[in-house]
């Protein structure tokens, strides 16, 4: 999915980068078949996370949480400084891309999780990072 793919939402003027809701956290998946082994529960995932600041104050990406549920059930939680090695700060009407990647040992699953954000003006919050599948092709149909 490219950038002009996306549905921007509409945001109303009210909104304060102190509250969750002035960061918009959008998800795309793709499976890397190369990189996995399905007959050894190896599913390789790439996630590719736009972060968009719809605040009126930057924002600053402190630490991340990840809980991530295989379709055994079996879940994981991840917790660390940054994304990708870094704490970017995203200001108002901008945004951070990254990609990253995850194994699962099924060929379906989900994650989901939160990003700790400081604003410039000193407030801590959390912006939430949507459920979103990571599926193998034609595993749903």
């Amino acid at each position: 999915m490219t950038d002009s793919d996306q549905n921007e939402n509409e945001y109303p003027d009210n909104l304060h980068a102190d509250t969750a809701d002035s960061i918009k956290v959008e998800v795309a998946t793709r499976y890397l078949e190369a990189d996995s082994d399905p007959e050894d529960e190896r599913f390789v995932f790439a996630y590719t996370i736009t972060i968009t600041n719809h605040g009126d104050t930057p924002a600053r990406l402190l630490t991340r949480h990840w809980i991530i549920t295989h379709g055994n059930g079996k879940t994981q939680e991840v917790k660390g400084e940054g994304v990708v090695g870094e704490q970017p700060l995203i200001k108002p009407g901008q945004g951070y891309q990254y990609t990253s990647g995850t194994i699962l040992e099924t060929p379906m699953g989900t994650m989901s999780g939160s990003y700790q954000m400081i604003s410039d003006n000193g407030d801590h919050f959390d912006a939430t990072i949507p459920d979103f599948l990571l599926a193998t092709p034609h595993t749903l149909h």
